[in-house]
C-alpha cells in the first residue's frame, strides 16, 4: 500500500504521544510524515493510557483512565490508515482483569481488544487498520505489573501481547509484532542504551527505527 498522500490516525499511549523524543518532530509518526510523504498524521496518543477500562480510578493521574475504547470515537473520520499501539500500560498498571476470548466489553483486556477492533472496523470500513504490539521493556516478566503495582497476578507482558495478536487475528487485522521482531530488548544494556531513554520509552534512534518498521510494514501490505 502506498503511503504518499495518505492520512493516518495514531491511537496510543506515551510512545505515540512522544515521551522520550528530544523534540516533537522526532516521534515516529512525525518521522513518517516527512520521510514518506504523508498528507496528515493525527496524534491521539495520551501518556499512561490503556486499552481496557480501569476499575479503580488512577489517583493523581485521571488522564491515564482515558482508555482507547472511549477515545477511538473522537478520532477524525477520514483516515486512510488507523494505527493502534498500546497494551504496555494495561500490563504495567491497569487493573482490568484479563478476561476470556468471549468477552466483548472494555471491562477486561480480552473484551477491550475485541471492542476496539470491531468498532474501528465499523468506523473505518475502507481504511487499513494496523495493530502494533508493545515493545519489550524492563520488568516485563513481572506478573502483577511493572514494579509489582497490581494486587493480583494478571500475567506478564507477553500474556497481553498474545491476546493482542489473537484478537487482531480474529478480525483479520494485520499485526506489526514489535515484541517478536523488533530486535529491541532493554534487558540487555547495549540495546536499552541504543534505542530507549529508560528501558521503555524510545529515544530518537528508537523512534526512527519504529517509523521505518511501520512504514515498510504498510508499504508491503
Amino acid at each position: 500500500m502506498e503511503l504518499s498522500g495518505k492520512k493516518i490516525n495514531f491511537l496510543g499511549d506515551s510512545i505515540t504521544e512522544g515521551v522520550g523524543a528530544s523534540a516533537p518532530d522526532k516521534v515516529y509518526h512525525q518521522v513518517m510524515l516527512r520521510k514518506y510523504g504523508l498528507a496528515a498524521v493525527r496524534n491521539y496518543g495520551i501518556s499512561g493510557t490503556r486499552y481496557a477500562r480501569q476499575i479503580n480510578p488512577t489517583l493523581n493521574e485521571p488522564s491515564f483512565d482515558l482508555d482507547f475504547c472511549q477515545r477511538y470515537a473522537g478520532m477524525d473520520d477520514d483516515a486512510d490508515i488507523v494505527v493502534v499501539f498500546g497494551g504496555t500500560n494495561d500490563f504495567g498498571h491497569g487493573d482490568a482483569p484479563i478476561g476470556t476470548p468471549d468477552d466483548r466489553t472494555p471491562d477486561t483486556f480480552w473484551g477491550a481488544c475485541h471492542y476496539l477492533y470491531s468498532h474501528l472496523i465499523e468506523k473505518y470500513p475502507a481504511a487499513l487498520i494496523v495493530v502494533m504490539t508493545p515493545l519489550h521493556r524492563l520488568n516485563e516478566h513481572f506478573t502483577n505489573g511493572d514494579g509489582h503495582q497490581k494486587k493480583y497476578n494478571y500475567g506478564n507482558l507477553k500474556s497481553y501481547v498474545d491476546i493482542i495478536r489473537a484478537a487482531a487475528e480474529y478480525y483479520g487485522i494485520p499485526v506489526l509484532d514489535l515484541f517478536a521482531n523488533a530486535c529491541i530488548q532493554p534487558q540487555i544494556q547495549a540495546s536499552r542504551e541504543q534505542y530507549t531513554v529508560d528501558g521503555l520509552h524510545p529515544n530518537d534512534t528508537g523512534y526512527a527505527y519504529i517509523a521505518d518498521r511501520l512504514a515498510n510494514f504498510i508499504l508491503n501490505y
